[in-house]
């Protein structure tokens, strides 16, 4: 199994940034893909980037050059960058893994088999 720990959230005004990271343990060898989702109150679990191998995509337009996927192999932290952040970001945001399942699309919460207590991060105006 793979366990997943995200920090980095928080408050912060209409513009501002913050960094999330995910540590993974356990079984990372055999993690492919590797993901944040968020959830904002009242909707439903969205994707926001994900990462595979050095390949990153974008899963959600209101985020494109704004937020940046990456990783540090080595410590086995995924990361978000979040950049001019907006009230319309405020969500619990989740890190998620997938090494195995059924696969239904690298954007798709259901594709990802581990997935981290969420962090929650609040945009005010």
């Amino acid at each position: 199994q793979v366990q997943l720990v995200e920090s980095g959230g928080g408050s912060v005004q209409s513009g501002g940034s913050l960094r999330l990271s995910c540590v993974a343990s356990g079984y990372t060898s055999r993690i492919s893909y590797m993901g944040w989702f968020r959830q904002a109150p009242g909707k439903e679990r969205e994707g926001v980037a994900i990462i595979y191998s050095d390949t990153t995509a974008t899963c959600t337009d209101s985020v494109k050059g704004r937020f940046t996927i990456s990783q540090d192999n080595a410590k086995n932290t995924l990361y978000l960058q979040m950049n001019s952040l907006e009230p319309e970001d405020t969500a619990i945001y989740y890190c998620a893994a997938r090494s195995g399942g059924p696969y239904y699309g690298q954007c798709v919460d259901a594709s990802y088999s581990s997935w981290g207590q969420g962090t929650q991060v609040t945009v005010s105006s």
